[in-house]
């Protein structure tokens, strides 16, 4: 069975997604302490969290067999990332589950900070009625600029147009072309923090980010301008935003996350009148806490029975269709490169991997580290995998080399390694057959027809007859049967390969044998 640990409460939807899985063994345990956890972790596949659970180096340290970890939410603070790529531990989010949902809180700040509606409600439930008290101010017109254009940013444009607000938004990732047909005007953050009436921030939290808005940024904003946070605590600088606002330069603010969290009573920013706080309630409706629950889940369950991986912050992600296109061409590269690894001589230098064919137009990021995992792990065994391989092969001085072709190559959506090593450079391709089953098609200048499965016989030889009844007869005396065999030659007469799939094992003593048969050059058992 594979074990589940949900240490976050998760909505029903999600749990019946996981538990629905005849192969999961799905534990809920809330609320645990720090010692608990990292006690218990040792014995589950996979982790699944909101925002409560910290897993630091400690706990990640402790996980013998954690392969997944599901974050129920877009932010992974809580989740020590770096530790779990060092070890080979696949992080996944789900930052589509909540966009909707933060998008609308973050207007309804901006609108209770506008109409000063909360204040409004205090003073009217006291028995008040001090409507001058609570004049107001209009959207329309207004320039609201986001810091931070992608989901969520986005889909606040587009509810802040509806009110007539014109946009600005800075994004270093952003292209004009793409903010110009949004009708977005895309600007340097200088230039944001000085034209905006409002501002709004919607980036991650990162060493980048933390305090970007901070006593500077405040010094070049409008009068008057109102600040908005819905993404993550500690982007804006709150002490600086405390005497922004006192200074009078800030006239109100919408919080709904904090650096420290939750609040304690003499955090500033509860004794100012025009600060509308909120305790984190970006992602708190009923409909977003289902869609992350049902989202988290699907990802998780699907990284475990090797369905695809979706939405990793540690693993090139593939969206759900592109990920079955691509997955039988992930497990050719893997199988291409635990082949030549086994095939060439001497210390890895250099692996050009170039890929032709339809599958260009794709990211071919897996594919090459599903390659790499493939050339380390004859060597390296169950200390390398899809996730470390790249940086493991940078540490130990290989250098990886990717490129895509577009010229008409003999064989449809091909895959050709150069590995070079300090002795000898071999090339192999490798291709899909038409039930899409890996197939090694080419070994340097030798045309193959090779399934890379089981155990196989390299063989270089002479291109001489009684070849093939000589290796017949040595094997058979042996008692090891063929399954497949395959042939190539540079000329009649010339260097040849031949290979053989065999259903059992060849031991040393066999293989001694088989070099000592006429016109055989060199042999190699290879174990995929």
């Amino acid at each position: 069975m594979i074990k589940i640990l949900v240490s976050d409460p998760l909505s029903e939807e999600g749990l019946k997604i996981l538990s629905g899985v005849k192969e999961f063994q799905v534990d809920v345990k809330t609320d645990l302490k720090p010692e608990m956890l990292k006690e218990i972790i040792k014995d589950y596949e996979a982790l699944v969290v909101r925002s409560a659970t910290k897993v630091n180096k400690d706990i990640i340290g402790a996980a013998a067999k954690l392969k997944v970890i599901g974050r129920a939410g877009v932010g992974l603070d809580n989740v020590d990332l770096e530790a779990a790529t060092q070890k080979g531990i696949i992080v996944m989010n789900t930052p589509g589950g909540n966009t909707i949902s933060t998008a609308e809180h973050t207007m309804s700040m901006i609108l209770s900070l506008s109409r000063n509606i909360p204040q409004a409600n205090a003073s009217t439930k006291k028995g008040e009625w001090k409507r001058s008290k609570f004049m107001g101010v209009e959207l329309c017109n207004k320039i609201l600029g986001i810091v931070g254009f992608g989901r969520i940013g986005s889909e606040v444009a587009k509810r802040a147009q509806s009110f007539g607000m014109r946009i600005l938004a800075y994004d270093p990732f952003l292209s004009r072309e793409i903010a110009e047909g949004l009708g977005v005007e895309i600007v340097e953050l200088k230039e944001l923090l000085e034209r905006s009436d409002y501002i709004t921030v919607h980036t991650p939290l990162t060493d980048e980010t933390r305090h970007m808005i901070s006593n500077q940024e405040f010094a070049l904003m409008k009068k008057g301008v109102r600040v908005i946070n819905c993404a993550r605590g500690g982007i804006i600088d709150e002490k600086a935003l405390v005497d922004a606002i006192k200074e009078g330069k800030v006239l109100g603010a919408a919080i709904d996350v904090f650096e420290q969290e939750p609040l304690t009573a003499d955090n500033e920013l509860l004794k100012l009148d025009n600060v509308v706080i909120t305790p984190h309630l970006g992602a708190s409706t009923e409909e977003a806490q289902v869609n992350v629950a049902v989202e988290v889940a699907e990802i998780v369950r699907d990284a475990l029975l090797g369905r695809g991986i979706r939405n990793a912050a540690n693993y090139p992600c593939i969206e759900a269709e592109v990920c079955k296109l691509l997955e039988p061409y992930i497990n050719l590269a893997e199988k291409l490169g635990v082949f030549s690894s086994q095939l060439v001589e001497g210390r890895f230098q250099e692996a050009n991997i170039s890929y032709s064919g339809e599958i260009i137009q794709y990211d071919l990021s897996p594919l090459t580290m599903s390659l790499v995992k493939g050339l380390l792990a004859p060597i390296m065994q169950d200390t390398v995998n899809f996730i470390n391989a790249t940086a493991l092969a940078k540490e130990r001085g290989i250098k990886i080399k990717e490129s895509k072709s577009s010229k008409e190559e003999e064989f449809v959506n091909l895959i050709q390694l150069e590995l070079k090593t300090d002795k000898e450079t071999k090339k192999v391709f490798g291709t899909l057959s038409s039930n899409k089953q890996p197939r090694i098609v080419k070994i340097d200048q030798y045309y193959v027809e090779l399934p890379p499965l089981g155990e196989m016989i390299f063989i270089q030889n002479l291109d001489k007859p009684g070849i093939i009844g000589n290796l017949g007869t040595l094997l058979g005396a042996n008692n090891i049967n063929i399954a497949a065999m395959t042939f190539g030659r540079d000329k009649p007469g010339g260097r040849s390969v031949s290979v053989l799939n065999v259903d059992t094992p060849v031991s040393a003593q066999i293989l001694d044998k088989i070099k000592k048969l006429e016109n055989i050059l060199t042999v190699k058992v290879i174990k995929i």
